[in-house]
């Protein structure tokens, strides 16, 4: 495998197209202030010692303690609620603030798990963040974004836990603790399905944990009035469309993604050519669909 196909994607930071992928995130804005003040911080550990002599006269012993941190945070939750999305805006948006033009956003492709030949997985696991640093060199930032972190970190005790999954674990591991030597300017997002699958030192290391859920009846509700507006819906059809994406008869509520990339898609096929996109549209669609089934964290 060349080396140009270990990501998915390069972007570099702030992105117009990212900017605007945010306003359609429902809870963002909310999302993000929750964790910006970590964040920050492990944007800016090499000013720790700057900000300790200032407010206290000397570099205080907690600097030492915090600058231990690994850059590593994890989103975790069920398919189709939006982490992978939320990790490219929030570097996005952390790259705005910070009024500078000179981060990139690098986006890992599950092709790093290679052919399955002996070592090739944790090889070019090390190419690949290999590039990440070289990306930044000495003042530049990155942000590394694993999507579908399981297949990657899972955990070394398991039973049925490969060799090759072993040594890409370990492999995974090292460059992450590599990393503490930038003083942040290098922050990996790993997102999984089943944060119980990760290993557990994998874990241990993440500085901020954050959970995903699907979009309960009120986070529907604004999901639906956002993305339909022009559609001439009433607040009661909006009322039984937020009800049949709910969960019923055993089965879940419907992800963010699956009304996004599902119901939207069916509801407008039926109508186009020839008509117009209403209410009755939508509603059959969501009859005849259904929810994605929840991705169980054993």
């Amino acid at each position: 495998m060349s080396q140009c196909n270990i990501f998915d994607s390069k972007t570099i930071l702030p992105d117009s197209n990212l900017a605007t992928r945010q306003k359609t995130l429902l809870g963002f804005d909310a999302r993000y202030e929750k964790i910006h003040d970590q964040l920050r911080l492990l944007l800016n550990l090499n000013k720790l010692t700057d900000w300790s002599k200032k407010h206290h006269g000397q570099r205080i012993p907690l600097c030492d303690l915090v600058a231990d941190q690994y850059p590593l945070v994890i989103f975790y939750g069920d398919v189709g609620t939006g982490k992978t999305a939320t990790a490219e805006c929030i570097a996005n948006r952390l790259a705005k603030e910070s009024g500078t033009e000179d981060s990139i956003l690098f986006k890992l492709s599950n092709r790093v798990r290679g052919s399955g030949k002996v070592g090739e997985m944790g090889t070019l696991l090390t190419q690949a963040f290999q590039e990440v640093v070289q990306s930044a060199g000495k003042n530049r930032r990155a942000v590394l974004i694993i999507d579908e972190g399981d297949s990657l970190a899972a955990s070394r005790s398991q039973e049925h836990s490969h060799h090759e999954d072993k040594v890409a674990v370990n492999t995974l591991i090292q460059c992450i603790d590599d990393l503490r030597r930038l003083d942040g300017r290098i922050i990996v997002f790993l997102c999984t399905n089943r944060l119980s699958v990760l290993d557990a030192a994998l874990q241990r290391r993440a500085a901020i944990v954050e959970e995903f859920l699907r979009p309960n009846e009120d986070e529907r509700r604004a999901l639906l009035k956002m993305d339909l507006t022009g559609i001439s819906l009433t607040e009661s059809q909006i009322v039984e469309l937020v009800a049949a994406t709910g969960p019923k008869n055993g089965a879940p509520s419907w992800t963010f993604s699956d009304i996004r990339t599902r119901l939207y898609p069916a509801a407008l096929a039926s109508a186009f050519p020839n008509q117009a996109l209403n209410f009755t549209h939508l509603h059959d669609a969501a009859k005849n669909l259904r929810p994605s089934p929840i991705m169980e964290d054993i």
